[in-house]
């Protein structure tokens, strides 16, 4: 499917994974509207194409505001990327305590419960496209982890929540088949984004020797032209992709 002429909606779309992908999608011709929360938004930069939208993935009001107005653009919505998550690190018991349950809560309330809404919404507005060939109408990238398949100590509620969204695949996929919508996953290993930025080099070296080959961190562009890839290709449905450097993660 092209780009070209389309309008594409991308959570967290202000930086990291996200902003990637928009910068991308807007590079390829694509209207892109960049949904993030307002501290980010002010952070990113101005980029013919790219509109950044306020808007929180849990508000399923605004979700619908955002999405209406890629609709509304001119140009047939066909792409949705799903970056927005947190990944904040608590273990189930530790020496100070039990698990926060409101920490768990918001956790699957942003990543699945979140990555859901944009689904079902955006998917209402791309299913009233006209369609392309094979009656195909467009096509939404979710984002896993690799967290989902190997959770790791303190990874509990990070690891449920992208659990969630691997095992959502393959059913929203085809749920939304009869309407020429395409629904695929990335579940990334160790990315290079505004998250690592805070750790230091050391740390980030350790991280990068863990990984087979290539031995260092994706980068955030690496994502999104996997992301472009799997637009560009359209028989590729109903699949998680890793994108990882064959990445396993230990338990710690």
């Amino acid at each position: 499917m092209q780009i070209t002429d389309t309008a594409a909606v991308v959570t967290g779309g202000a930086s990291g994974l996200g902003g990637a992908t928009a910068k991308a999608l807007a590079a390829g011709g694509a209207k892109v509207f960049a949904l993030d929360l307002a501290p980010s938004i002010a952070k990113a930069d101005q980029v013919d194409g790219i509109t950044y939208v306020e808007a929180d993935v849990t508000d399923p009001e605004q979700v619908r505001a955002a999405v209406a107005q890629a609709a509304d653009s001119g140009s047939p919505l066909r792409v949705v990327v799903n970056c927005a998550g947190i990944g904040p690190s608590a273990r189930i018991l530790s020496k100070k305590g039990p698990h926060d349950l409101d920490l768990f809560r918001k956790v699957i309330e942003i990543n699945l419960i979140g990555t859901f809404t944009v689904v079902t919404v955006a998917a209402e507005a791309i299913a009233k496209t006209e369609p392309l060939a094979d009656d195909a109408r467009g096509v939404i990238i979710n984002t896993a982890s690799v967290a989902a398949f190997d959770g790791q100590i303190g990874q509990a509620a990070y690891a449920a929540s992208k659990g969630g969204v691997v095992g959502l695949n393959l059913s929203a996929a085809r749920d939304l088949a009869s309407h020429g919508i395409r629904v695929m996953t990335i579940a990334p290993g160790i990315i290079d984004t505004p998250m690592l930025a805070t750790v230091s080099e050391e740390f980030r070296a350790g991280l990068a020797a863990g990984v087979p080959f290539p031995k260092r961190l994706g980068l955030p562009e690496e994502y999104a032209k996997l992301a472009l890839s799997i637009i560009d290709h359209d028989y590729l449905n109903g699949e998680v992709i890793r994108m990882d450097g064959s990445l396993r993660m230990a338990p710690r």
